[in-house]
């Protein structure tokens, strides 16, 4: 099996990264000044344990691979991204190559299940860093993170059986998940505060006080629109036993990681994020099941223009935001 990780950033690095270090074949795809880098020196990982310069072999687009059977896909770019590398993939390896969806919300399954055979959902819980070119930063341990995974809607095979095996022996806790969209549908809500961070400034994951009240009403707006689309999330303790429990966030070179990967996008200059495929699913599932979600909205409609102007975060408070959404 060769692991193909196409978006190489903070999550598709870590991953082709813990893979290659315990000598598995892994190719990255990225772009730019990332991809160059990589060539030139390696790709530089990151962790609690220390730093390590990995010579993992780099391409700039899936043209650039000779395909060949047993290989994989693992998607890490964001959502905003996929459909014109799903373009591209099937251009270069056809529609028989397996494809894993290791992103945030719940959209990339089902682009990729309109132009693949074998698609599959992968829960990702890895806090990682990506700012500089070359450099990933996996901010996780005693493991990197929990990469469950199950066959597209539901279910598993022998395919992610062996792929999930393969993480499991590189600094991942990855079990064959059945179950693996109800996982996903339960991360959504903790990336719901993604947008908040561009906005305001300030991390959204555990705050308190009136930012995490905000992030609760974003919260109580997706589980209505879930109750009413009959859609499933693992409990919260659930996901706690299955996920959380088996890593903790550390300081990486005396430095804690900085923000949501949505934050990252912003910091990095992209005038594009991926909130209308967090927030966003929220506001869809409202207005298909008739639910209001005025926070998710303003958040994601806040969000994506001050990406799109170039504003720094903290441009506003949440005390702004909230008169936003209660117009």
């Amino acid at each position: 099996m060769r692991f193909i990780i196409y978006g190489a950033g903070a999550i598709g690095g870590t991953i082709g990264g813990r893979l290659h270090q315990s000598g598995h074949d892994a190719v990255l795809i990225c772009r730019g000044a990332h991809l160059e880098a990589i060539q030139r020196n390696g790709l530089l990982l990151q962790t609690p344990e220390g730093e390590a310069c990995l010579p993992v072999p780099a391409v700039g687009h899936p043209r650039d691979i000779e395909w060949r059977p047993g290989d994989v896909v693992i998607l890490t770019m964001k959502t905003q991204d996929t459909e014109r590398a799903l373009r591209d993939l099937e251009a270069a390896a056809g529609t028989g190559v397996p494809v894993i969806c290791a992103q945030n919300g719940v959209e990339n399954e089902r682009l990729a299940a309109r132009r693949f055979e074998h698609v599959y959902a992968m829960l990702v819980a890895l806090p990682a860093t990506f700012l500089e070119p070359g450099e990933v930063i996996a901010s996780a341990a005693p493991l990197s993170g929990c990469l469950h995974a199950g066959v597209f809607p539901a279910g598993a095979d022998a395919t992610i059986a062996g792929v999930c095996a393969a993480l499991a022996a590189s600094k991942f806790h990855s079990e064959p998940s059945a179950d693996a969209m109800a996982l996903k549908y339960r991360k959504l809500l903790a990336n719901l505060g993604n947008g908040l961070d561009v906005i305001t400034g300030r991390m959204a994951w555990g705050a308190g006080g009136e930012l995490g009240e905000l992030t609760a009403r974003l919260r109580e707006e997706a589980l209505g629109c879930y109750a009413a689309a009959g859609i499933t999330a693992v409990s919260q303790e659930e996901y706690t036993d299955r996920v959380q429990r088996h890593y903790r966030a550390m300081e990486v070179g005396g430095q804690r990681r900085s923000g949501s990967s949505t934050l990252q996008s912003v910091l990095r200059g992209h005038a594009t994020i991926e909130v209308d495929y967090l927030n966003g699913e929220i506001e869809l599932l409202g207005k298909l099941h008739g639910v209001p979600t005025p926070y998710n909205s303003t958040v994601r409609r806040v969000a994506t223009d001050l990406a799109a102007r170039g504003v720094q975060p903290g441009s506003m408070t949440v005390e702004e935001l909230v008169a936003q959404a209660r117009r």
